[in-house]
């Protein structure tokens, strides 16, 4: 099967599939307070036509498939179209990205359809500090979703912490003593400026080094040799501990020379980087009776136009004008 090799010799295998721009929390990072504009359902993708973008994406190239949202558990029918991801060829990896909320309920019928790999978002362990963070989440249901993730069997499980100063850096340590007996993996992503209609100060970001060197207080990091492909973390164990650490550092030391993604929206646009708005929209093809020819030959297009690396970090950067909701975690 052909490779992805974009202009900067990156092999493109990873496609981050958004199901829906809804979701059940409303999280201070990733969505405005008050004012959120929905896609019309007209406008969001059938399943359908998501299963033809996975599998014209996988004859170029693309083995690993993450679906995300929104909220992807909100979307109804979303066990059907799993199953059906699983049986494209070519698809050798099937993950998934969600809050939790809905897990406890979801988590036996997603591992049958073929998910064994599951990240999930959880900020903080204090409940009050949740529901703020969250806007009125229950951490309970998400702490009954990773139990019932864990009795299932999903492995790895990888709990994404977004690391904010003066909001949740303060269990950096706390998250951390949880992979000691435990077989998990808590990731700890720079806080960035993405989202166009919601806040980031610079005073908010805390460095990956910073956290490591909060953790360190709990003993040796030691640090892992990572397949080249295996994500954009940083990957550290401590000494004796049954789960690992992860550290995204997608400001203080960014991974773009490695990465190896395109992002499909909910409503058909494909994005070749998360922090450009740069997008090329599939749904007039997918709708206007486009062969699996053309469709791949966009997908080669949109791989050529990776640009080399981000731009967060200039002056004359833009916060993207979609929400992260409307992106795709």
């Amino acid at each position: 099967m052909p490779k992805l090799i974009d202009t900067y010799n990156r092999h493109i295998n990873y496609l981050r599939i958004s199901v829906t721009d809804r979701c059940n929390l409303r999280c201070m990072y990733c969505m405005p307070k008050e004012g959120l504009s929905l896609i019309g359902h007209s406008e969001v993708l059938s399943y359908e036509e998501m299963i033809r973008v996975a599998k014209s994406a996988a004859l170029t190239g693309i083995t690993k498939i993450r679906i995300t949202g929104g909220e992807p558990l909100v979307r109804k029918g979303i066990n059907d179209f799993v199953s059906e991801l699983n049986r494209t060829p070519g698809i050798t990896e099937l993950s998934i990205t969600t809050n939790g909320i809905l897990l406890e309920a979801c988590a036996e019928s997603l591992y049958r359809s073929g998910i064994k790999r599951i990240n999930i978002s959880l900020d903080t362990l204090d409940p009050e500090k949740y529901k703020k963070i969250t806007r009125g989440g229950d951490i309970n249901a998400v702490i009954a979703g990773i139990r019932k993730a864990r009795e299932v069997g999903f492995s790895p499980i990888k709990i994404n912490v977004v690391a904010m100063r003066a909001v949740n850096d303060d269990e950096a340590v706390d998250f951390a003593r949880l992979t000691i007996d435990r077989p998990v993996h808590i990731r700890f992503i720079e806080f960035m400026p993405v989202a166009g209609q919601t806040t980031w100060q610079q005073a908010q970001f805390i460095s990956s080094l910073e956290l490591q060197e909060k953790i360190s207080a709990l003993g040796k990091l030691i640090p892992l040799d990572m397949d080249k492909n295996a994500g954009p973390a940083s990957m550290f164990q401590l000494e004796g501990a049954q789960g690992k650490l992860g550290f995204i550092n997608a400001l203080s030391n960014h991974f773009c020379a490695t990465c190896n993604r395109l992002r499909l929206t909910a409503d058909g646009k494909l994005r070749p980087c998360l922090f450009s708005d740069n997008e090329i929209d599939l749904k007039p093809l997918l709708r206007g009776g486009c062969t699996d020819k053309e469709l791949t030959e966009v997908i080669d297009k949109a791989i050529l136009s990776k640009p080399r690396q981000h731009t967060m970090l200039e002056p004359t950067y833009k916060k993207c004008c979609r929400n992260m909701s409307a992106i795709g975690g």
